[in-house]
């Protein structure tokens, strides 16, 4: 997912889409652990996307604010 996908998301959207992505990378490493994932890039992957939308969100909570 890209930067720009995210910002075109609403605020709601991306907070279901966070909680989303969570539970998903946590059943990805839960299945890593039990049989090892042929592209394990991944979770990273994932761990990012999840990155991106948590900061486009404390993005907008600090530009409502001020």
């Amino acid at each position: 997912m890209k930067n720009s996908e995210v910002k075109e998301m609403t605020t709601e959207d991306l907070k279901e889409r966070v909680d989303t992505e969570k539970n998903a990378l946590t059943k990805m490493k839960m299945n890593h652990v039990v049989t090892p994932l042929e592209n394990t890039m991944l979770i990273r992957g994932k761990r990012r996307d999840i990155a991106r939308m948590m900061t486009e969100l404390r993005r907008r909570e600090l530009t409502v604010n001020n």
